[in-house]
């Protein structure tokens, strides 16, 4: 068991008033501890680590140069952010991080007052940001609004339809560009932050406002000249130029783990700049522990690991996981037809597609941080004949839902959507629960909408859209493990709208979409033992829904129970709308729908999840024995 690190001065440091007390000789010191204490943290609770080790000297700058709560500090996507909650009075919680009843993996505003705006997904920011700026200047306040986002959330056009926003707002806001991938400039050392400090400060901005005021006085050629002359003139210094024509003030680049370097630039853009300023800040990814800097990708979300060697905690090797198989099947399929290509965005590995792209490079697009731009580039390869697999989370798919619809859907393109994370996700909470997919695409007309129940489903399902040339279709799957069952060699075509029976009973039948499946077996064998025939059906598609097999189950048993890991308004209800509309819901049977609840859900353990949610094999056989009344309970009780 590694020991506590030595954190005397961080000790001190309840809140962010209290680190604005200290020295700013003493700054340095408290980094390093505030990095110690991140890392012994993560290596208990597993979560984000490459990204907060990046900003720590950014986090203790901000916090002690501004008056945080009052000056509100945004941290995007806020993964980064496990250093500032450490700072904001959540120290004694930090080893909660994604635990049942703990902190959450990111910012969120009912748990600090230090955490003005709630993030997990990508580029939301500047458009909080600017917002929370507009209303204090409504309100005749007078605090600073920050905003930090990284380079990587710079790829989603939210972002720069909010600085154009700003710009033209000409708002006084500060967004800190967090370069952590050397992604537009390499700092240059101490000239670089002495460029920095020179156009941030008072100075220079009054030299510069004076050649603009002598420039109105020129000749109109002569102006325009100036203007561009001394525009590109700091753009060639300082790379400034893309954000100059969005209407923000540049300042950078600037080292982001020199305090030395960071502190005056940041005073002087709190006590001199009026209007829109971006500060480019280069930083390193898993900065200060050797493992996470050798290998940035792999520690950018960690399980459990080791201090000292750095090496994780591995999960039980039981089945392979639906994301390997997707990523598998596809790879195999691909193989076959030159036609398949795969989309992502700016999520290969946590997608499998990392695996597609060693093989097949110039078939493989990373489109950034972009679902809005990944739908539409996927139908336009559709519309040439290409075969397009657009991977993207549930969560994440919300983002480009306006493509789907106008797009895809409308043009009846054949798209392919590969959705991840299908279902609850356990530490990650209800930001990447995906709950609603189903519902918004199963809506849609002329979408083809599957789940599979297991991964040889998977299987058959990847095969399945690579062959389907009439439209649209979609298949979800859960993160994690399989459930251990027979794999096929390759997938079958499936017929489209048409479900299976896995087992026929004569009282009770439980109609599964998902991988919910496996719990409705569990279920059918405990009902079985009280007497209950029970037969199981998996439905495999949401949308054609299979009306046969419905019909089927509506008539031949006294129960039907639907169960689904999706929101209300999704697999259930197409079910629904087909029985009332068939006049079988008058006919006798007792339906019972079982779907996520109609909340947002905390982070905990998936299975514990599932089961408070009445989604496992009791939560099912529960549904059915309130659905019979209370003499089937007495008889299954005795």
């Amino acid at each position: 068991m590694n020991a506590r690190p030595n954190t005397p001065l961080l000790d001190k440091v309840k809140v962010p008033a209290d680190l604005r007390r200290l020295p700013e000789s003493d700054l340095p010191q408290l980094a390093a501890e505030l990095r110690a204490e991140l890392i012994d943290a993560v290596s208990v609770t597993g979560g984000h680590l490459g990204a907060g080790l990046g900003v720590v000297e950014l986090t203790v700058a901000l916090h002690h140069v501004f008056d945080t709560p009052s000056d509100r500090l945004i941290w995007d996507v806020g993964h980064q952010a496990y250093p500032h909650k450490i700072l904001t009075g959540r120290r004694d919680r930090i080893r909660t991080l994604r635990a049942e009843g703990g902190l959450s993996g990111f910012t969120r505003r009912s748990e600090s007052e230090y955490d003005p705006f709630g993030a997990a997904h990508s580029s939301t920011s500047i458009s909080a940001g600017l917002g929370m700026a507009v209303a204090r200047d409504l309100k005749g306040a007078c605090n600073n609004v920050i905003v930090v986002i990284g380079d990587g959330a710079m790829s989603a056009g939210m972002a720069y339809e909010a600085m154009n926003n700003a710009g033209a707002l000409d708002a006084r806001l500060v967004v800190i560009l967090n370069d952590n991938d050397m992604s537009i400039a390499p700092p240059t050392g101490a000239m670089s932050a002495y460029l920095a400090r020179l156009v941030s400060g008072r100075t220079y901005r009054s030299l510069r406002d004076t050649a603009k005021q002598l420039a109105k006085k020129l000749p109109k050629f002569l102006a325009e000249k100036a203007r561009r002359s001394e525009e590109y003139a700091r753009g060639f210094l300082t790379g400034g130029t893309l954000f100059e024509e969005l209407g923000f003030y540049y300042v950078g680049p600037i080292d982001g783990h020199n305090l030395e370097h960071m502190l005056p630039v940041l005073k002087n853009v709190r006590d001199t700049i009026d209007g829109p300023v971006l500060i480019h800040v280069v930083t390193q990814k898993g900065k200060g522990y050797a493992p996470a800097e050798a290998a940035a990708d792999k520690y950018h979300g960690v399980n459990r690991f080791d201090v000292i060697t750095g090496a994780q905690a591995k999960p039980p090797a039981n089945a392979p996981a639906y994301t390997r198989v997707f990523a598998d099947t596809l790879v195999e399929e691909a193989a076959r037809d030159e036609r398949i290509v795969a989309v992502t965005a700016a999520m290969p590995s946590g997608t499998g597609l990392d695996l597609f792209g060693e093989l097949f490079p110039s078939r493989t697009f990373d489109v950034g941080i972009a679902e809005q731009h990944a739908v539409t580039f996927a139908a336009g390869l559709a519309t040439e004949g290409l075969k397009p697999f657009a991977a993207i989370y549930s969560t994440f798919l919300q983002r480009g839902y306006d493509q789907i619809v106008h797009d895809v859907a409308l043009q009846n393109l054949p798209v392919r959507f590969p959705i991840d994370r299908a279902g609850f996700v356990g530490a990650d909470g209800a930001t990447h629960c995906g709950a609603f997919d189903t519902t918004f695409l199963a809506s849609l007309p002329g979408m083809v909408v599957m789940a599979a129940g297991d991964e040889a489903e998977l299987r058959h399902m990847v095969r399945t859209a690579a062959d389907y040339d009439e439209g649209p279709i979609s298949f979800r799957y859960p993160r994690g493990n399989g459930v251990g069952v027979d794999m096929p060699e390759r997938g079958s075509v499936l017929e489209i709208g048409k479900g299976r029976v896995l087992r026929e009973g004569s009282k009770v039948a439980l109609l599964s979409f998902g991988t919910r499946l496996a719990d409705c077996l569990l279920a059918a064998e405990e009902l079985s033992a009280a007497g209950l025939s029970t037969t199981v059906a998996d439905a495999r598609f949401a949308k054609p829904l299979d009306e046969d097999l419905v019909r089927r189950l509506a008539r031949e048993h006294e129960v039907l129970v639907t169960v689904e890991e999706g929101a209300i308004g999704g697999f259930a209800t197409q079910v629904l709308h087909f029985l009332a509309h068939q006049g079988l819901l008058e006919s006798g049977v007792k339906v019972r729908p079982l779907v996520l609840p109609d909340a947002f859900t905390d982070h905990a353990k998936p299975e514990k999840m599932y089961a408070e949610a009445g989604l496992d094999a009791a939560g099912i056989v529960r549904t059915v024995f309130a659905a019979l009344g209370s003499r089937a309970s007495q008889a299954a009780r005795a």
